[in-house]
């Protein structure tokens, strides 16, 4: 059957339903650019551009303002200037510190005052083996999390309230841990807040001899948790290490002496002997005691999927009353 074409298009439809109505033509006919530069170059909306930069800059600078009444912004990107070589010799370290010498922090003068021998900084960690950093706490914090959640997963019990689980019980055992840390600095008169900060930086390495036990158990137990002879033998080691590194670490902290290896002005300063006696005593009790009790807590993985479903029902009912 032969059909009549359609009817031509008049030239004053083809824009019809367009907002521009013909003026976004090519050729520099239409007038949307100049119409979009003008709003630019207008001056309220400068007015506004302007009002809207000083606000940020302000709610900005009191941000920070407020945040280093607590802690120094200046002072972290301290302990995260971490590079990849750093990073994999720090884990050798941790899990296996037998035979690692020396322990001690190094220093250099301080460029601005090259003549006065008095002003001395630690490097950063990316040039210092030895020296405290939070990026592997922090990472190795995330993936003890999230590794929980998937061998959860792999033993057929994974349901909703892992995650938040896990989260929650890492969360109250580094707050338990800093707030214990924090009480410790004020008892033995330790006033600097790098020192705390290098305290709260060797509190999360735990979680990387957590991490390694969470995964050799389960390999060794075939998916039944950390409990048994193997999941205790790695945990014993893992534990060990974790003891003893905190143990050679802290001492600079805890234990400065007045060697002529430790520069004058470098922050470390020597204490009395009742005093040195009190650190020696919270150095063991927080390296052996408290780090034993806390991975205990984070690397408990039972195997039974009815009796993590009903740990996990008995935490929701209590949140839910």
């Amino acid at each position: 059957m032969m059909r009549s074409p359609p009817p031509p298009q008049s030239q004053s439809n083809s824009n019809y339903g367009s907002p521009y109505n013909g003026q976004v033509g090519g050729g520099g006919g239409g007038t949307f650019a100049p119409a979009f530069g003008g709003f630019i170059n207008d001056p309220t909306a400068q007015m506004g551009y302007q009002v809207g930069k000083t606000a940020l800059n302000a709610g900005q600078e009191y941000m920070e303002q407020n945040i280093n009444r607590y802690v120094s912004i200046s002072a972290l990107k301290h302990y995260f200037n971490v590079s990849t070589p750093y990073v994999l010799r720090k884990l050798l370290l941790v899990l296996f510190p037998w035979r690692h010498k020396p322990w001690s922090r190094e220093q250099r003068p301080s460029h601005s005052t090259p003549a006065d021998a008095s002003n001395y900084y630690f490097l950063p960690p990316r040039d210092d083996i030895n020296s405290p950093d939070m990026y592997i706490p922090v990472m190795a914090f995330v993936t003890y999390i999230l590794l929980s959640t998937l061998l959860a997963g792999l033993r057929g019990a994974f349901h909703p309230e892992v995650m938040g689980l896990t989260a929650t019980t890492a969360f109250v055992v580094v707050l338990l841990e800093i707030l214990g840390l924090k009480f410790g600095t004020y008892v033995l008169s330790i006033s600097n807040d790098s020192q705390l900060l290098d305290l709260v930086a060797y509190s999360g390495y735990k979680f990387v001899g957590v991490i390694v036990t969470l995964v050799i158990s389960e390999i060794l137990n075939r998916g039944q948790g950390t409990g048994g002879w193997a999941g205790w033998t790695v945990f014993g080691y893992t534990f060990m290490a974790n003891a003893f590194f905190l143990l050679r670490s802290l001492k600079y902290v805890l234990l400065p002496d007045s060697s002529n290896s430790t520069p004058a002005g470098s922050g470390m300063h020597t204490v009395a002997r009742s005093q040195r006696n009190r650190r020696t005593q919270f150095l063991f009790i927080y390296s052996y005691v408290v780090q034993f009790v806390f991975m205990w807590i984070l690397s408990r993985q039972d195997g039974s999927p009815a009796q993590i479903k009903a740990a996990a029902g008995a935490a929701k009912g209590v949140v839910g009353g």
